[in-house]
């Protein structure tokens, strides 16, 4: 059995890798995930196996898109023979309904995490799953047999977007999807209200002038068939399933001027329901109060899936309490674990690229001042020489993009979500730290080398810094560099901040070991990579040292 996570917690990697190996059963309260949908997209990696020994792992949404392939075939076999037999024979249906074709890897790749994902679960815990219309009748399925009786609770409709253009043979396409399932029926909810407009208030059109302003009629019958509650009030008989209310909360109501009595002792009690007492309408499982992110939101930071803020805000506040935990195995830029941090959650994010993880950090640390392993636990991230090497020589994009995040530099050429390396040539550039020198836009231009390095790479850089008018550039290495590479960058000279005073070597040559130990690169600080996320304002903030 895995043990218990005792810290928030990032973790990159396969998500499915990660659930069977770090997280015990029954300890998440609330799971969140939006996964890539199999829409035609070009951003959002889908579950590369991170050992190297399985290229047709590599399954990318758009570029590749899903398909049926090993990987996809030995998932299939594995539910078949291994999964619980209501979930194996949903997947073998599907199988004969679906084929073997794209959908149906998407489907089989999904079984097997929802799989490990319930397992997860407390027994009052909660699943979101976030998807598109395209793909979420056949979740549905693949949950209720994995859920069983009883586990969906709503599917919601979010609507995303306002405007759509491909109305010429069909509606518009405006919503995803989120499928809610319960684990058990003493999950967690707390009723979500959304803004009054003027059709709720129109409901409140009685008024005594008393001071307490507007109210409405409300019924005091019970819905259901209440027995312990028929009595008799004030002459009037009950109704025939009972109050909604005992008889001493009658007279109190009854005291406080709360009550409305009908003309002839055959009518129905009602309640004063006052507008200023109230919430405001509550939420349903229609959501198009919550407008995505706009181009010009100070929350958008460039990542192409991102979720606004304001959508994990409810989710969170809905079905968990402070100090629960909330885990997102496809936690992209990081949004549920924000809204888990601020509303003092704690939190595990997954995710399978080190730009993503990379992207996460900056953000906790720009909205929170978290910083890793002091705040929270990265694992899975090389934490020597040994491990960095071992990271190239499994994937050099991803060793390029971590290497990159330890100085907070912008792949060139990356696209966040995406498992591929960029195309094409790079010009020598691997990565950016723009910084700002009064009104005027500054580069410092970085290269990442894994391999062999000699002093033909630092006059390369040299070059580059010259042809691109940049002001400084920056050699990450694995390997330690020769003396003869120390004196050509030294030879290059300085770059003089005119707003800082300072002269920073122009050239400069950092090792992975030396950064790992805290080195970092001489230039002004104010510089960023992706746009910077606000400083966030707390919400019950204060989590309590709890273990998983």
């Amino acid at each position: 059995m895995p043990n218990p996570v005792t810290e928030n917690t990032l973790f990159y990697g396969d998500n499915l890798a990660v659930l069977r190996e770090h997280i015990p059963g029954e300890s998440v309260d609330l799971i969140y995930l939006d996964p890539p949908f199999n829409s035609n997209r070009n951003y959002n990696i889908l579950f590369k196996d991170e050992s190297g020994f399985d290229s047709e792992a590599q399954i990318t949404a758009f570029e590749d898109t899903w398909h049926w392939g090993r990987t996809a075939a030995q998932t299939y076999d594995e539910l078949i023979t291994q999964a619980p037999d209501r979930v194996a024979r949903v997947v073998d249906a599907l199988r004969a309904m679906v084929g073997f074709n794209q959908m149906m890897a998407y489907l089989v790749m999904m079984a097997a995490r929802l799989i490990e994902l319930y397992r997860v679960l407390k027994p009052t815990g909660s699943l979101y799953l976030h998807c598109d219309p395209s793909a979420s009748h056949y979740l549905k399925i693949v949950l209720d047999a994995i859920f069983g009786n009883g586990g969906f609770v709503n599917e919601i409709i979010w609507q995303r977007t306002a405007v759509k253009g491909d109305v010429r043979r069909k509606y518009g396409a405006v919503h995803d999807v989120l499928l809610f399932y319960a684990k058990g029926e003493n999950y967690r909810f707390e009723s979500q209200y959304v803004e009054a407009n003027e059709s709720y208030r129109a409901r409140f059109k009685y008024d005594d002038n008393d001071g307490r302003g507007p109210y409405q009629s409300a019924p005091l019958d019970s819905p259901n068939p209440r027995p312990n509650l028929t009595y008799s009030y004030k002459g009037y008989d009950p109704p025939a399933k009972g109050w909604r209310v005992s008889r001493e909360v009658m007279e109190q109501l009854d005291a406080e001027g709360r009550l409305i009595f009908p003309e002839t002792k055959q009518g129905r009690i009602r309640r004063k329901v006052y507008l200023n007492e109230q919430d405001g309408p509550k939420a349903v499982d229609v959501w198009t109060d919550i407008p995505p992110l706009q181009a010009t939101s100070a929350e958008r930071l460039g990542y192409p899936t991102q979720k606004p803020l304001a959508l994990l805000e409810r989710i969170i506040e809905a079905s968990t309490d402070p100090g629960d935990w909330v885990l997102d195995p496809f936690c992209g830029c990081g949004t549920a674990i924000v809204a888990a941090q601020q509303f003092g959650r704690r939190w595990i994010g997954i995710d399978v690229t080190h730009l993503s993880v990379a992207l996460q950090k900056y953000r906790l640390e720009d909205m929170f001042g978290l910083k890793p392993k002091s705040d929270y636990a990265v694992v899975g991230e090389p934490t020597d020489a040994a491990g960095a090497r071992q990271l190239a020589q499994e994937n050099r994009f991803q060793f390029e993009w971590w290497a990159l995040s330890l100085v907070r530099a912008q792949p060139s050429g990356g696209v966040a979500g995406s498992r591929k390396g960029k195309k094409g040539s790079d010009k020598g550039i691997d990565g950016i730290i723009p910084f700002k020198e009064g009104p005027k836009r500054e580069r410092a231009l970085v290269q990442v080398k894994s391999g062999r390095v000699s002093v033909r790479d630092i006059r390369d850089l040299g070059g580059t810094v010259e042809r691109e008018n940049a002001a400084l550039g920056v050699l990450i290495t694995l390997e330690k560099p020769t003396g003869h590479m120390e004196r050509e960058a030294n030879a290059a000279g300085f770059y003089t901040s005119p707003s800082w005073g300072r002269a920073y070597p122009r050239i400069q040559i950092l090792t992975i070991e030396e950064l790992l130990a805290g080195a970092h690169v001489e230039m002004p600080p104010a510089h960023g990579t992706f746009k910077q996320a606000p400083r966030a304002e707390m919400n019950n903030a204060e989590q309590p040292p709890l273990g998983l």
